[in-house]
């Protein structure tokens, strides 16, 4: 039987000085899946994403990407596992000083220094069809709304054609019917472009929108894992409490 999965995380520590913030993780990711991280703040959501891209160093286990430990890589070797990967941060993380086309085009160069201009210029005009935006491409960020500069995030995410994509609170900051939008746009894409992704977010709307299982990170470990509404139903003290307070809030 062929092995599924894309993300083997294998007894991952990670600690800030005397605080361990992730103990003796292990998780699978299998390809095409859509996984949901919920926890508190602090829990180490966004730490385990760095730690998967390898933006920050653990202390001890092992993250595989495509059987590959990424622990064991050289530089260059890290960087072309990268290449496979996509990243949205929480604010969309556009360069403030470039056009919408410009930061579209920067990954493209990056990536692909031999890359021609015409094929940039089509990339960056498809990519923009996908997230529905063509008509920004000579904006600023600062003349785009909150909802549109998550869809430019998304689409330089995306422009390189990663296999995994990590999402880290993709809808923060938005209200309920843009979070509805681009939540659909998240799992549209994943679908069309046969990605794996990785969501962490507080958010009961998008998780219900794409998650098609999730865990949930506490006192530095994975205290829950299932199908979403196992979680959201549970009769654990705990996962009502929290789930009833993200309902509220929305």
């Amino acid at each position: 039987m062929a092995d599924t999965r894309i993300v083997e995380i294998k007894n991952l520590t990670k600690r800030f000085e005397s605080h361990t913030i992730l103990d003796n993780i292990t998780l699978d990711v299998h390809r095409g899946e859509n996984l949901v991280v919920f926890g508190r703040s602090g829990q180490g959501k966004s730490v385990l994403l760095k730690c998967i891209i390898g933006l920050m160093p653990f202390d001890s286990g092992k993250i595989l990407i495509n059987n590959k430990d990424i622990s064991k890589l050289t530089i260059k070797e890290l960087n072309e596992i990268r290449k496979n990967i996509g990243f949205l941060f929480q604010g969309a993380a556009l360069y403030d000083s470039m056009t919408v086309r410009e930061n579209l085009e920067f990954p493209l160069k990056k990536i692909f220094p031999n890359i021609s201009q015409r094929e940039i210029d089509d990339k960056v005009k498809n990519t923009l069809e996908l997230v529905s935006l063509e008509e920004a491409i000579d904006k600023m960020p600062s003349e785009l709304s909150g909802g549109m500069k998550k869809r430019i995030g998304l689409a330089r995410s995306i422009i390189t054609d990663p296999e995994l994509m990590l999402y880290d609170e993709p809808t923060t900051g938005l209200d309920p019917i843009t979070t509805k939008e681009i939540s659909e746009l998240i799992i549209n894409l994943q679908k069309k472009l046969n990605m794996t992704s990785i969501a962490v977010t507080h958010d009961l709307i998008c998780a219900e929108i794409i998650a098609d299982r999730a865990i949930f990170l506490k006192d530095s470990k994975i205290a829950y894992e299932g199908k979403l509404d196992e979680l959201t139903s549970s009769s654990d003290p705990f996962l009502r409490n929290f789930f009833s307070h993200e309902i509220v809030k929305e």
